[in-house]
């Protein structure tokens, strides 16, 4: 890319080095006998396991799901099932728990032997996955799992709503001090079943730390619900989608940052293009001609009376972010977001003194 090319930049995209944090690894690839370990803890593989348990009660002539075999239970309705489902369909939404806790101890035990993660203290459990009683059980089977093998490790539930945590996290992508002057930032969340964009409020004055960020608005668009949805027509919604944000604030009177962090699926790379992992979404977003942070730039080149600046960086790294406020008391921690597949970072907190 020609310097001419190159946004104004208050980041790099991709950064090992973040305002807070250093980031000791993301998305990581491991693999064993059967393919990708992530492919062990992924919201696709706790249905297959529901659907295994299914067939083995079909085969006494009996499911307590009904006669339709290929049926996908939302997590809502494994919640309810949970709850107040009969004693059998419960006992299957327990039994699929327990097999994919073990599942993913053995994916995070996987982890702790790599030279990154070593000595990590705490793992924040993310991802569309993690917003459910159903998610929340596994993560704490999953640690009584771990305890009883003495491995020195806490998990917890990321503290905010997985699909704002994506939104929030983008704040961290800068040093806080850049957005003083203003009460919000613009977040994008790009996955392989939905994008979201968000206005953030900082909070600043309850918390320089930003614990107390929250989105105030956000747009959603399930572009995994249509078919052929080409990269263009991705990017020119989603500028949309910004653009009605930039007005809402407007209107409610919000200081806006001109500034727009990004959380997208793959290794980003410092100029913004991706070099792998995002086979998920619309279009081909892994051609080196392909830069999704320039283009953005150019169909919202301003906000209020200051040129855009645009940070992108790893979906999972980003979602991790959000939990720096709450990592305070660890200096080695994790995030692994399950969703479509398994998201993961490894951070390592920086004293005040930077060293």
């Amino acid at each position: 890319m020609s310097k001419k090319a190159m946004l104004p930049a208050v980041a790099a995209h991709g950064a090992n080095r973040l305002p807070s944090v250093d980031l000791d690894s993301y998305n990581i690839e491991l693999k064993d006998d059967e393919g990708f370990l992530g492919d062990r803890a992924s919201k696709g593989t706790f249905r297959e396991i529901i659907q295994q348990w299914r067939k083995a009660l079909r085969q006494t002539g009996s499911d307590p799901f009904g006669d339709e075999v290929g049926v996908e239970l939302s997590r809502k309705e494994l919640d309810e099932l949970l709850e107040r489902g009969k004693p059998e369909a419960a006992g299957i939404v327990h039994g699929a728990i327990e097999d994919f806790s073990q599942e993913l101890a053995v994916v995070i035990r996987r982890y702790l032997k790599l030279k990154d993660w070593k000595d990590t203290q705490r793992i924040a459990i993310g991802g569309g996955f993690r917003a459910s009683r159903v998610g929340e059980l596994v993560i704490g089977r999953t640690s009584i799992i771990l305890k009883s093998d003495k491995i020195a490790i806490s998990l917890a539930p990321i503290h905010n709503h997985p699909d704002q945590a994506g939104l929030i996290g983008a704040a961290h992508l800068a040093p806080a001090w850049m957005f003083e002057a203003y009460d919000a930032i613009l977040g994008v969340d790009i996955g392989g079943t939905n994008i979201r964009a968000g206005v953030v409020n900082l909070n600043l004055r309850k918390d320089p730390g930003l614990a107390k960020a929250k989105v105030w608005k956000f747009s959603l668009w399930r572009h995994g619900d249509e078919e052929g949805i080409k990269r263009e027509h991705a990017l020119e919604t989603l500028s949309g989608m910004i653009d009605g944000l930039i007005e809402a604030a407007r209107k409610k009177e919000l200081r806006l940052a001109p500034f727009i962090g990004i959380g997208c699926p793959g290794l980003i790379e410092e100029d913004g293009s991706i070099s792998r992992g995002a086979q998920n979404l619309p279009g081909n977003w892994e051609s080196s001609r392909f830069n999704a942070p320039l283009r953005l730039h150019s169909a919202i080149p301003k906000i209020g009376d200051h040129e855009t600046s645009i940070v992108m960086h790893n979906d999972a790294v980003v979602q991790g972010l959000s939990e720096i406020p709450f990592m305070q008391d660890v200096e080695r921690w994790g995030v692994l977001t399950i969703g479509t597949g398994l998201g993961n970072a490894r951070f390592t907190n920086r004293r005040a003194s930077g060293d």
